[in-house]
Parts: C-alpha cells; sequence; structure tokens
C-alpha cells in the first residue's frame, strides 16, 4: 500500500511514545503490507485504480492474516482478485509464522530446547497466541533436509590419518515408548590438525553389519588416508575396521581404557591407580612409554592382579599411537578423544528429554562439532609428575600431583612411593 506523506506522518504521531516492541511490530508490519501490495500490483499488472493495456484482472478486497513475527503478532491485508488467486512469496500458505520466526524456532531445537520450551520463548517474542509442541516438531522436519546434506557430503577434500568412531545414547520416542537409541559419530582429524565430523548414523553400536556399512559409506564418499582408527574395543567394531580400513593400525581409546580399569578396583583405590596409570603417558619416547608400561603393570601384578592382567592384555592395542613418526601428535590426538561430541549431545538430551523419533536424532556438524574441537584443541596435552616422599593420611591426591613426568617405584595399597626424574615438558 502507497503512503503518501500525509498519511506517513499521521503514522508516526500514533507511534510517538509508544513502547519498542510496538514500534518494531508496526515497522514490520508496515514493510510487509507494502511488499505485499507491490507483489500484488506487478501480479496484475497495474497499480490501485491505475488505467494500463497491461492489467490481467482487477483487486476485490483483501482478507487479513495474522502473522507470527520476532516482534509479536502483526496483522497484514492479502489482495483478492476477481479472476486467479494471489499469495505473497514472502509467506507461507496454511502457516501463521514467518520464515524469520522458523529460523529462531530450529535454532533454539538444534541447541537443545525442548519443544515445550520453545513455546516459552515464542511467547518472549511477543507471540501471544505462542506455538504448540507438534508445530514445533512439523518446522523441525526441516532441518530433516540439512542433515540428509550433512550426511551424503563428499570427503574428497582433504585426508584423515586420525578417525576415532564413538557412540552416544540418546533417549527416542517410537510410537508409545520412549528407548535408548545409539548415535554414533565418525570424527576425523585432517593433515593439517583440524577436525571434522565426518558421518553420523542410528543403529545397534556393536553390530558388525551395521559397522560394515557405516565404514562403507564413509570410504563410498572419499574418505581416505587413514592411518589410526581410535574406538573402542567392541569385536564387531574391530573386525569391521580391519576388513575396510586394511592396512591402518587400530587404537583402542584410552578414554574407555581408563574406564575398565577404573571400574576393577575398589573406590578407595581408584585414585592412585588412576595416578600411576596416567604416568604412562608422560612420555613422549615410544622406548621410555613401553618401559613405563611394563613397569606399572608389574607393580599391579601383586596388589592388583585384575588391572594387571587387563593392562597386559591391552598393552599393544592402548600403545598403537606409539608406531608413529608424530608420536607426540598422535598422542595428544588419542588423548583428546570424541567422548567431547558425546558430552555435548548428552547436554542437549538433558534438556531436551526424549526426542521425538530415531529421525530426531541431532547429527553433530559444522556448528556444535567444530565448536566442540577448538574447545579440545585448546587444551594442553597431559603433564604428570609427582611430589618427593611418602604420602601420608592415604591423601593419594596429594601425592600425584601431576607435573613433569615421574616414574612409579613402589605402589601400596595405603601409600604410593614416587621416585622425581627430570625431564623435559611435553610442550613449551
Amino acid at each position: 500500500m502507497t503512503h503518501d506523506h500525509s498519511a506517513l506522518l499521521a503514522q508516526l504521531d500514533a507511534l510517538t511514545g509508544a513502547d519498542s516492541a510496538t514500534v518494531f511490530a508496526e515497522l514490520i508490519r508496515t514493510g510487509l503490507q507494502a511488499l505485499i501490495e507491490a507483489e500484488a500490483t506487478d501480479k496484475l499488472g497495474a497499480g490501485r485504480y491505475e488505467r494500463t493495456a497491461t492489467r490481467i484482472t482487477h483487486r476485490n478486497g483483501h482478507r487479513t492474516k495474522t502473522v507470527a513475527t520476532t516482534s509479536g503478532d502483526v496483522e497484514v491485508k492479502i489482495p483478492k482478485l476477481r479472476s486467479g488467486s494471489f499469495f505473497p512469496s514472502l509467506l507461507e500458505r496454511r502457516r501463521r509464522i514467518d520464515k524469520a520466526l522458523y529460523a529462531v524456532v530450529m535454532e533454539a531445537y538444534v541447541h537443545g530446547v525442548s519443544t515445550r520450551s520453545v513455546d516459552d520463548l515464542v511467547g518472549a517474542l511477543g507471540v501471544g497466541s505462542g506455538i504448540s509442541k507438534s508445530e514445533v516438531s512439523r518446522i523441525c522436519a526441516g532441518l530433516d533436509a540439512e542433515i540428509a546434506r550433512f550426511r551424503e557430503r563428499t570427503l574428497t577434500h582433504t585426508s584423515f590419518p586420525y578417525v576415532f568412531l564413538d557412540a552416544t545414547f540418546c533417549k527416542v520416542r517410537v510410537g508409545a515408548h520412549v528407548v535408548s537409541q545409539a548415535l554414533v559419530v565418525a570424527t576425523g582429524v585432517s593433515i593439517d590438525g583440524t577436525r571434522e565430523v565426518l558421518g553420523t548414523a542410528v543403529g545397534d553400536s556393536e553390530s558388525f553389519e551395521f559397522w560394515r556399512e557405516f565404514l562403507t559409506n564413509l570410504k563410498a564418499r572419499g574418505l581416505s588416508g587413514v592411518h589410526l582408527v581410535i574406538s573402542d574395543a567392541h569385536s564387531g567394531l574391530k573386525a569391521a575396521v580391519m576388513q575396510q580400513f586394511a592396512g591402518s593400525s587400530w587404537q583402542r581409546c584410552r578414554v574407555h581404557f581408563m574406564r575398565n580399569i577404573r571400574a576393577s578396583v575398589a573406590a578407595k583405590h581408584v585414585p592412585p591407580v588412576m595416578a600411576a596409570v596416567k604416568t604412562i603417558f608422560a612420555h613422549t619416547d615410544p622406548v621410555e612409554v613401553a618401559a613405563q608400561w611394563d613397569q606399572v603393570t608389574d607393580t599391579f601384578s601383586g596388589s592388583f592382579p585384575k588391572v594387571a592382567a587387563l593392562m597386559e592384555a591391552a598393552k599393544h592395542d592402548v600403545l598403537a599411537f606409539t608406531a608413529f613418526e608424530e608420536g607426540a601428535l598422535a598422542e595428544d590426538l588419542v588423548q583428546q578423544s570424541d567422548r567431547a561430541v558425546e558430552q555435548g549431545n548428552q547436554a542437549s538430551s538433558r534438556r531436551r528429554g526424549d526426542l521425538p523419533e530415531p529421525g530426531g536424532i541431532p547429527a553433530p556438524g559444522d556448528r556444535g562439532g567444530h565448536r566442540t574441537a577448538r574447545r579440545m584443541a585448546g587444551h594442553p596435552p597431559l603433564r604428570l609428575g609427582c611430589e618427593h616422599g611418602r604420602a601420608s593420611g592415604g591423601d593419594h591426591r596429594q601425592a600425584a600431583r601431576y607435573r613433569t613426568g615421574c616414574v612409579v617405584d613402589r605402589f601400596e595399597r595405603n601409600s604410593i612411593v614416587f621416585t622425581a626424574t627430570r625431564r623435559s615438558p611435553r610442550i613449551p
């Protein structure tokens, strides 16, 4: 609708003294109405009351439509035609919220806001009528196309020497039941040291057939140059890795391995046992790492035979990174595993509760995955050290403060004796 100078001044007078929310809502309404009228004029081939040979039909009044925007509900008038139909391309049929609010709803859902809480968010933006949880789900279905493009993108732009494979579990509503579904994630570290989420899938995280299909898809999309694969020790997963990445090494995820050790000892012995195991990874030289592993294993053989047996069986798998030329870089990458991606998904799941369907499990794509990767990449490598002398009072944490590097000389149930050694710090 064309406004002359006096009409604009009258509108300005009406808004004088109004609150900012009302002003912005009126500005949006006026802008939308002007765009709708301009599009209608273009379709008709003539403006209101204009006589021209290009006119194809005439206006026949208006119909009102309430549009929910980020500044509140506004009412616009959509022109009706004597023949044919007209609907502005700026709006969507049978939907009462604008595209900007669509983006707000989808962004909130990706960041873990529950469908019910989105209604509160929309209300806070000034949309008095709110938005139903079913409508939120329909809007977020538009994310499926983006997720599909992300999962099907090519991986030929670079090589990924290091690949992490892991799974996180999300509560998903299937029909009338809430079940636990595994979302598996493949994270790659490129030749320049940057991380990238390579792919995701929902399925049985311990099934050989599932992992074979998942890894085959990654290779079909162009994954190449894999030297080391880091994952948990599930038999199906290991078998699939050996089959699909023949010639590559396999590294047992240290995070899972440390949890296995923690579960093998009583709670009161966890601090000294974990402190002793962590001293292994204070070294950067492969020979020293292996020697420290053997020494810690021998120390545990008397007091903690389960831990000693576990370490003896897992030595080659956990220390696979030491076979590489850039051992320190490989060790740092192994240490900073993609458990951070799982933690981010778990935080979203806690906020959202259960997801509406298996397809609703969010893929940790560029936004979440790269933010987590940057945070983890900023963490310095683990520095281990020791306090001189014997721990007293059973305070094993004080006796195992992490500094520059130490060797376990003797281990007892109620104390730890460290022999300090001078070693170069792992980083400047």
